[in-house]
């Protein structure tokens, strides 16, 4: 764990809206993970400025009980060109805590990793929080997954 402060980013995506409560988000997620990866959205994201997925945790009505939206997508160079049904979004400069997940993705690390989150006493911004698999999360059963939570 280690803060850093991570300059401002653009990413288009797909979204949804979801909330922790009585486990949504373990419907919600996973299904836009799904139409992410079958769909090829990756694929279709223009000025992308790397390969690597990010999963961002943003517009929180409260806090991590409360609703709020994910995005899954990719990192870009701009938002001049969104394409239909894809959102776009920037993230203003901020600093983050970074942790990291290891193990198998398919077993849930990175969710037990945000358990662990949820129960510290970080003190979070709830602005943007997000994944990113990238390199070393090309293979599952031995992936890391690094892990951004905006503090203050």
């Amino acid at each position: 764990m280690s803060i850093q402060k991570i300059k401002s980013f653009s990413v288009i995506g797909i979204s949804v809206r979801t909330t922790n409560e009585n486990g949504q988000q373990g419907k919600d997620i996973p299904a836009l993970w799904n139409r992410f990866l079958t769909t090829g959205i990756a694929e279709q994201i223009p000025n992308k400025i790397d390969n690597a997925v990010y999963c961002i945790y943003t517009d929180y009505e409260k806090d991590h009980t409360k609703p709020y939206s994910t995005i899954l997508g990719c990192r870009v160079e701009n938002l001049n060109n969104i394409p239909n049904e894809m959102v776009g979004k920037t993230f203003d400069e901020s600093a983050y805590e970074k942790f990291v997940a290891k193990g198998n993705i398919l077993q849930g690390m990175v969710f037990s990793e945000w358990t662990k989150i949820w129960n510290s006493d970080l003190d979070r911004t709830f602005t943007a929080d997000f994944e990113v698999y990238g390199e070393k999360a090309q293979y599952p059963e031995n992936a890391e997954v690094d892990i951004f939570i905006a503090v203050k």
